[in-house]
């Protein structure tokens, strides 16, 4: 079994659903040595989380921003944490909702997405600044 650990730091983006797929597969070529195997993506943030999905129309992007401002609405008087202003607290709610890391399988060197999957950096601060992420691949080396 071979394993492979890299830091990947992203540059800011502004709030939404941003695909990182190509970046994390740039950043990352030891996964080309692995013929089967696992990626582990994982975000060092509070504020920001990570989910796969479509990864061709950018309006199912807007719709994941749209639903989440819903479901998590900012200037609740009932939160107490708002050091950092009103997309504070609400920015922690939606990273717990989507999680830190996300797994995917890896076949003959490559990232087995479906053909419609893609990461997404799930930014949901206003200026959340960049990103850090911990990359770690680990399987059966290519023979």
């Amino acid at each position: 079994m071979e394993i492979f650990q890299q830091a990947l730091r992203l540059k800011a983006r502004p709030r939404g659903f941003h695909l990182i797929t190509h970046e994390v597969v740039q950043a990352f070529p030891q996964i080309g040595a692995l013929q089967s195997g696992m990626l582990q993506v994982f975000i060092q943030h509070t504020s920001a989380g990570l989910t796969i999905n479509e990864n061709a129309d950018p309006t199912v992007r807007v719709d994941f921003e749209t639903y989440f401002n819903k479901a998590v609405p900012e200037n609740d008087p009932d939160y107490k944490h708002n050091d950092e202003g009103p997309d504070d607290m609400p920015a922690h709610l939606k990273s717990s909702l989507l999680g830190c890391s996300v797994m995917i399988p890896i076949h003959n060197g490559r990232l087995a997405l479906g053909t419609w999957q893609g990461i997404y950096l799930c930014e949901h601060r206003d200026y959340g600044g960049p990103r850090n992420l911990v990359l770690t691949a680990w399987g059966k080396p290519m023979s």
